[in-house]
């Protein structure tokens, strides 16, 4: 069940960052410098993210309910996107 959660949050979320520089641009009016400025920030935080709850992992010794929680957040910014007006807004649910 597991391996069938993490494919589909991967495939939503490959779709989701592929088109969201063409939606920043496009529908935002963004400069290519701004997006790359958000994608850089999404990729530099998350390694941050991983260590931190592998740290909280270890700690409490219980890996599912950070898996759920993990899972959890990502399915719930995926609708943010929908809703984004700002490229604040962008950022934040990237």
């Amino acid at each position: 069940m597991i391996g069938f959660v993490s494919l589909f949050m991967d495939l939503s979320s490959e779709i989701i960052h592929s088109l969201l520089p063409m939606f920043l641009v496009t529908v935002l009016g963004t400069s290519a410098m701004t997006v790359g400025l958000i994608e850089g920030i999404a990729e530099a935080t998350t390694p941050l993210v991983k260590m931190f709850s592998g740290t909280v992992s270890d700690y409490l010794g219980n890996r599912k309910w950070l898996a759920v929680i993990g899972y959890g957040l990502g399915a719930l910014s995926k609708p943010l996107f929908a809703l984004a007006s700002t490229v604040g807004f962008v950022l934040t649910a990237r």
